[in-house]
């Protein structure tokens, strides 16, 4: 186990509207306001044909094929996730979430393109004084939390 500690710095609340794409409009509002590292919630609706990562098909060796599912209909959702800055110093989203309609639910990561449907609510805690950022790992060539 590695670790870094941080101070609580800005908090953001963001409303996001109808068909916004949510990894990119919270990625490109931590562009915008500089944050570097952060958490993040997620509360509201999934528009219908989202796109959600729901595991890989295979979980072992160094190739990772992720599935993804698409959602049918229109989704309750909600979220929580970091921000942490790449090796560019561009700010990228990690974040799980979980999506129910009627009697089933499906949880995954929304890098695919999760689109909002009517209410998307989005609360910012931004973390400062952390040497946390995301490197490419070799080995899964995923951009992966590193700290120091």
């Amino acid at each position: 186990m590695d670790y870094t500690e941080a101070k609580l710095g800005r908090i953001f609340i963001l409303r996001l509207h109808q068909d916004d794409c949510l990894h990119e409009v919270i990625e490109k509002f931590a562009s915008q306001k500089q944050v570097s590292s952060a958490l993040c919630f997620f509360l509201g609706g999934a528009e219908d044909k989202s796109k959600v990562v729901v595991g890989p098909k295979e979980g072992k060796g160094c190739t990772i094929d992720p599935m993804v599912t698409l959602l049918n209909g229109v989704h309750e959702a909600f979220g929580v996730g970091t921000i942490f800055a790449n090796e560019e110093g561009k700010p990228k989203l990690h974040m799980h979430a979980s999506f129910g309609r009627d009697n089933s639910a499906v949880t995954g990561c929304v890098r695919k393109g999760v689109d909002i449907w009517l209410i998307g609510e989005v609360v910012i805690l931004e973390l400062t004084g952390s040497t946390a950022k995301r490197a490419i790992n070799k080995e899964s060539s995923f951009e992966v939390l590193e700290v120091k």
